[in-house]
């Protein structure tokens, strides 16, 4: 059973933590346990009914009416929903149901029907990605089981590696990007997004992947002398110093440009090294590594 805090719920839902508790107060869809020191949690059951009934009232329904429906004609009006943001809304929501209870070929399913009807980009820019913004949220907070994140993350790789396959690209332009995540890094679905937002950009890539010891990182750039260097640091190992890092990268890559995105970016309080950028949204990144 996976324990979620009011704070998840808000991130998740879109429902902010002051109206959940109300909702609390006033309904009967919500029940959440309390720790010894009286702080709420919810199970994945009571998170997957906040969703349908986030959506639904985001769609003109009222708390009170959905309140009073049954499980099956909550689904029944989930299904009758025609917009297209609602529909998108749905299958994430679903999406992230499947994970939650391990159904991989569910969740497969719901991303090739989707291709079907849409093809692989509009896959990857309208379902995936927006997806991976919600369950990045999990990860953070370690609310994401292992066998849950690599349910996942391998079926995602698959459809975002077929995306990647099916751009062609003639005539690239620009600086070379390499895209690497270091040593110990294994999460690499953004750095996978990212080469594909390049690609379709016309940038040449260079994919070396996860878990790159910098002295490969090394040989690749005095071998390919690229523009620039790109990594993505979601989840970074216990001992792992980041400035020493970063001192220990410019010294061995000849001080080509590297660009870093992930939670270390916002947290990072020191004098960023001349030559390091930070990008803290995916509108940054994309901006500095395809200028």
């Amino acid at each position: 059973m996976n324990a979620f805090t009011i704070r998840d719920l808000e991130n998740l839902s879109g429902i902010k933590a002051h109206t959940i508790r109300i909702w609390e107060q006033r309904y009967s869809f919500l029940k959440p346990r309390r720790t010894q020191t009286n702080i709420r949690h919810y199970d994945s059951e009571e998170l997957k009914t906040l969703l349908n009934v986030a959506l639904l009232n985001k769609n003109g329904y009222r708390v009170s009416s959905i309140d009073k429906m049954t499980p099956d004609e909550i689904s029944e009006k989930i299904l009758s929903l025609t917009s297209t943001s609602a529909r998108h809304d749905m299958l994430i929501n679903d999406m992230l149901k499947q994970m939650i209870d391990l159904n991989p070929n569910e969740f497969e399913k719901i991303i090739d029907r989707y291709v079907d009807t849409n093809g692989i980009e509009s896959t990857i820019v309208s379902l995936i990605f927006p997806f991976l913004n919600k369950v990045g949220i999990l990860w953070m907070t370690n609310h994401v089981r292992v066998a849950q994140e690599h349910l996942v993350s391998n079926i995602v790789r698959q459809k975002l590696i077929k995306g990647i396959e099916e751009v062609k690209v003639d005539n690239t332009n620009g600086k070379t990007v390499v895209l690497f995540l270091p040593d110990g890094e294994y999460h690499e679905l953004g750095l996978l997004y990212v080469q594909y937002l390049l690609k379709l950009k016309g940038r040449d890539t260079i994919y070396l992947g996860a878990d790159v010891p910098v002295e490969e990182l090394a040989y690749v750039c005095n071998t390919k002398q690229p523009g620039i260097l790109y990594t993505h640091l979601t989840s970074l190992p216990a001992k792992f110093n980041f400035e020493k890092y970063l001192i220990h990268l410019r010294q061995n890559t000849n001080n080509t440009p590297l660009v870093i995105s992930g939670r270390v970016t916002h947290q990072y309080a020191k004098k960023i090294p001349a030559g390091v950028t930070f990008g803290k949204t995916l509108d940054e990144v994309i901006f500095h590594l395809a200028a």
